[in-house]
This record gives C-alpha cells, structure tokens and sequence, in this order.
C-alpha cells in the first residue's frame, strides 16, 4: 500500500483528500504545514505528497524547495491542489519540481488518477 502525504491547513480539505485517497485504497498522512510535513517526511516512507501553495509558517512553495534538495526525496512525486490558477503560480511550482498541478475544488476522480499515473512511473 502506498503512503500519501497531504499537506493543508484546513482540516476540512486535509479530511476530504484523506477519503478520497483511503478509498481508493491509499495509506495517507496529514500535516498542517510544511515544516509538520517535512518532519513527518524523514521519519515515514513517503511515496508521494500533495500539498497546497498558501499556508502559514511554510507555503507550499519553499516545501517544495526543501524537500527537492535532499538526494534521498528528489525522486517522491509532488502533486500542488491549491485556489491559485494563475499561470505564473502553476510554472513556479513546475520550476520547483512538482510533478502535477490540480486547481481546487478538487475533483476526486481527477486526483486519484493523477495519483495512480504519478506512482505508476
């Protein structure tokens, strides 16, 4: 069974991807921010993580920074769901090594298929 991390600081998103993805047969982890994701990604097999961009403390952003500059992360897909649709926010976040990017409201069909192509690979 593979791991998800989803990263969010609202608890009603981070609940709603949860049942997405454990009903479609995912292990998943939450965490609030990204420094509570970064902890959570050296201590647990993360296959892959979905973050938002806006959150306090750490955006999406700069996790996106840390986590690819560590050799042992580099290859962990990195799917964005954020409210930003800008074109300039969906580059940067290609730039920084997402591999996906789904603008909210989330559509679970799209996310879990984004999911399964990412790990398939």
């Amino acid at each position: 069974m593979k791991n998800i991390l989803i990263v969010d600081d609202s608890e009603l998103i981070r609940n709603f991807h949860s049942y997405i993805l454990r009903s479609a047969g995912f292990n998943v982890f939450v965490a609030e921010d990204g420094y509570n994701a970064l902890e959570q990604v050296f201590k647990k097999k993360i296959d892959l993580i979905i973050t938002d961009i806006n959150m306090p403390k750490m955006d999406g952003y700069i996790l996106i920074e840390k986590i690819r500059s560590e050799p042992q992360f580099e290859d962990i897909p990195i799917v964005i769901v954020s409210t930003e649709e800008e074109m300039t926010d969906k580059q940067k976040g290609y730039d920084l090594g997402a591999n996906a990017y789904i603008v909210k409201p989330t559509q679970p069909d799209i996310l879990v298929q984004n999911i399964k192509m990412l790990l398939s690979n």
